[in-house]
């Protein structure tokens, strides 16, 4: 299966996504179908987590890096490949190149994640950083594809690519036949696109939902315009889906078969992140948890039983960390909050006594004594509180009034 440049807009098929399963038979893995209770009991019917975070190389970018290089013929494999990411796809090709004896060379912007750089020259490809975006390390990619007749693996926008990760959606009517709803993440929209393919074509009656970040949302504005246009300056934690143009093949197979683009929050990701990662116990980027914030934010829009595409895995350390403590205040289980207090020996311990008997786990203390804005005998004290709900928060606010403490909004 191999397509020339020529025809890199030609329609991906069935045959194209079932020839791309045998492709990657002993390559990429089947990945698992764990069942959620807690989304199940919130949707109202059954809730199934497809896996892809659990996928060789974290996500499911593998599939199609495999099949696109695999369809090279022999004198574009010994020019060898190049590709230009964040993250996944400069695993899934560095990975794919290795597996296949071909040359990689992945560009990566200069902020990327240390570990994310690391594990893509762990599998075999020599790494160029380069650009501050991901825009700019596109450009150079291309640049270099150009100057060395190395063959650009994009990581959506081709018919190859769509194709692998169609299989994602063949997968999931072999392991859930009876599903009736599929909600998966869009940020150039490879994946959505291959899994609307192979399962419109096998089973018509069932729903594609696509789920985009507000901050990077391209696909509602180009399904309106009935064209790919730009969103200028995307910004969102997912950085897996923080894509400014929908791809033209994607767009096109997208607009013909999937029912429906939503949006979520940064709020709504943290959330869905702090979930997978406390009730299924799978960690998850945020990205991949993109659908499973679709799910939390309107439970009675998905006819079940519903399949939550769980796209990657490969979250930074560093932003896991952030990620979980928004994802925490936005569920109102952290709490910061300012207050005014009587400067004089023992005032801190009483204050933390009222929060002792609050039953509140003072996370992080800030006492300032010395502020044009403070009386001579005041002081200024910033509490960070882990909390166990919106209810306990009131409560918390309420038990600070009634001890004489002045809470700061």
């Amino acid at each position: 299966m191999s397509y020339s440049t020529a025809d890199s807009l030609r329609p991906v098929t069935l045959d194209d996504v079932r020839g791309a399963q045998k492709m990657l038979a002993g390559v990429a893995r089947v990945t698992a179908m764990e069942g959620s209770r807690h989304l199940s009991q919130l949707v109202g019917s059954p809730v199934h987590l497809k896996c892809e975070n659990l996928q060789r190389t974290g996500s499911f970018k593998l599939r199609g890096a495999y099949v696109r290089i695999a369809g090279l013929l022999p004198e574009e494999r010994a020019a060898g490949v190049v590709a230009a990411s964040a993250g996944n796809h400069a695993q899934g090709v560095a990975l794919a190149s290795a597996l296949l004896g071909v040359h990689a060379t992945v560009f990566m912007p200069v902020g990327a994640p240390l570990p994310k750089i690391s594990a893509t020259r762990e599998y075999g490809a020599e790494v160029r950083l380069h650009g501050q975006v991901v825009d700019e390390t596109l450009a150079a990619a291309q640049e270099y594809a150009a100057e060395t007749g190395a063959v650009f693996i994009h990581p959506f926008d081709h018919p190859d690519v769509i194709a692998g990760q169609g299989t994602v959606g063949l997968e999931i009517l072999d392991q859930c036949p009876e599903v009736r709803t599929i909600v998966v993440g869009i940020g150039g929209g490879g994946l959505a696109a291959g899994i609307a393919v192979a399962v419109k074509a096998v089973r018509p009656d069932v729903r594609i939902v696509g789920v985009q970040a507000e901050g990077a949302a391209a696909y509602p504005p180009s399904l309106a315009a009935g064209r790919p246009v730009s969103v200028q300056n995307p910004v969102t934690m997912a950085d897996g889906i923080k894509v400014g143009r929908p791809g033209d093949v994607p767009f096109a197979l997208i607009e013909e078969l999937v029912d429906e683009v939503r949006t979520v929050g940064e709020d709504q990701l943290s959330a869905a992140l702090l979930l997978c990662l406390e009730r299924a116990k799978l960690v998850v980027e945020p990205a991949g948890a993109a659908p499973v914030a679709a799910l939390l934010a309107d439970p009675g829009a998905f006819a079940g039983p519903v399949v939550a595409v769980l796209s990657g895995g490969n979250v930074d350390p560093v932003l896991m960390q952030r990620v979980l403590r928004h994802g925490m205040s936005a569920q109102g289980r952290y709490l910061a909050v300012r207050l005014r207090l009587t400067d004089r020996p023992g005032a801190l311990a009483t204050l933390l006594g009222v929060l002792s008997a609050a039953d509140a786990n003072v996370l992080d203390v800030s006492h300032v004594r010395t502020d044009p804005r403070l009386g001579l005998s005041e002081a200024e004290v910033e509490l960070h509180l882990e909390t166990k709900g919106p209810v306990h928060c009131t409560e918390l606010e309420h038990a600070l009034r009634e001890a004489g403490y002045t809470v700061i909004d």
